[in-house]
């Protein structure tokens, strides 16, 4: 049992480290983009930054992927099609994490994110990325258990969450605008809904793994808080 990981959350943290996991939420999470009244703000937004391609054709049914492809040239556009996002994420985490923003995570969200998901509070950038994008918030958590900073029963319980209404915030407001117009009750009361459910099937996840697949984590570090 190696504990290690989370019981050295006790040391000290600087402020630097909490501001910048501050500016890491914030620039993942998509709020920036919810103030119509200081539009500007979203120029500091994840998706903003990232931008998009250009249309080719018929701009409302093409993209840059065109349509009618397939096979592995189909899939190798797609793939290009993620790279700029990644890279951002990636480059804009290594970053963050010199001036402390993972440790300060782990300080921070462990009390929260242990009883709630079984996860170290470390998982909590990942965590909010996937509410804006799904792919990106899937290769942070494919680099922290590459890095060994999750275990493999925590990859799979984060990845139950990131699997259910991925890019929760994005799609939520990008597909689900059609229907506002028709809820009968406050546009935020649904997307609350979601994100609580996804907490749920994530601790549906972390139950059956606990229950019916104990000994396949045998050998699975733990760490607690």
């Amino acid at each position: 049992m190696n504990e290690g990981k989370d019981l050295n959350s006790t040391q000290k943290v600087s402020f630097g480290a909490y501001f910048a996991l501050f500016f890491a939420i914030v620039f993942f999470s998509g709020l920036l983009m919810s103030f119509k009244q200081i539009n500007w703000l979203a120029a500091f937004d994840f998706n903003t930054i990232t931008g998009a391609f250009g249309t080719m054709k018929e701009p409302v049914k093409n993209s840059f992927l065109g349509a009618g492809g397939k096979g592995a040239r189909e899939g190798f556009l797609f793939g290009f099609y993620l790279i700029p996002a990644v890279m951002l994420a990636l480059g804009t985490i290594e970053i963050l994490n010199n001036y402390g923003a993972l440790r300060a995570a782990q300080v921070l969200l462990s009390p929260l994110l242990r009883p709630l998901m079984g996860v170290p509070g470390s998982t909590g950038v990942a965590l909010v990325t996937d509410l804006q994008s799904t792919d990106t918030g899937a290769i942070l958590t494919k680099q922290m258990y590459d890095e060994g900073a999750i275990t493999e029963k925590e990859r799979i319980v984060m990845i139950s969450w990131q699997f259910s209404a991925a890019g929760t915030i994005t799609n939520y407001f990008a597909s689900g605008a059609a229907l506002f117009a028709a809820l009968t009750v406050p546009i935020i009361t649904p997307l609350l809904v979601i994100v609580v459910m996804k907490f749920i099937g994530a601790n549906i996840t972390r139950l059956l793994l606990h229950c019916f697949y104990k000994g396949d984590f045998k050998n699975d570090n733990t760490y607690t808080v």
